[in-house]
């Protein structure tokens, strides 16, 4: 099933400092206090803190803009500079905020720790790729993915409702989630 992130309304961040598009949560309906897995696209337009989601695991994918540095209540910071490269971090962590430049975009993954566990692979080369079970949804960053269920434009989002081949055409970028059940 593709994903249209022009189809995804902007709605507030949850501490409302903020805008975000969300793409697919499961289980679907959910809520921001009883999601598995949630994945997003946020705008970030001013130096403002991160919301907090204690008992989830995040990772943050830079798309567009100049980036933020962010700063963790644990002392760490890191610059979100380079564009499809994921940062992981605890959704508790206190994470202020820096613009590098001008307004940025991101994609986001949220996962319940104790309950799923996965991360986000990036895909760089034109080809064929197969998704398998725990592949359950590509992102296209940059370029043109073709598809069984169409074609994927930059910011069309492909999720699973059985396994597929996805081939990504010369410079195309794609983030593949990937989430398992802990057992």
């Amino acid at each position: 099933m593709i994903l249209r992130l022009a189809d995804c309304p902007p709605q507030p961040w949850k501490n409302g400092l903020g805008r975000t598009r969300e793409i697919a949560i499961e289980p679907a309906g959910a809520g921001m206090d009883d999601f598995l897995w949630r994945v997003s696209v946020a705008e970030v337009d001013s130096s403002a803190p991160f919301s907090a989601f204690p008992g989830i695991d995040r990772q943050i994918v830079l798309l567009d803009g100049a980036g933020f540095t962010m700063t963790l209540d644990d002392g760490r910071t890191h610059a979100l500079t380079t564009p499809c490269a994921p940062f992981a971090f605890p959704g508790e962590a206190r994470v202020e905020v820096a613009l590098a430049g001008g307004p940025t975009r991101d994609f986001n993954l949220m996962l319940r720790r104790g309950c799923v566990r996965g991360g986000i692979e990036v895909w760089r080369e034109a080809g064929p790729y197969p998704t398998d079970a725990a592949t359950v949804l590509v992102y296209c960053a940059r370029g043109t993915i073709d598809g069984a269920d169409g074609t994927l434009q930059a910011g069309d989002a492909w999720q699973r409702c059985s396994p597929a081949v996805l081939t990504l055409r010369p410079g195309a970028l794609a983030l593949a989630v990937r989430v398992e059940a802990v057992a």
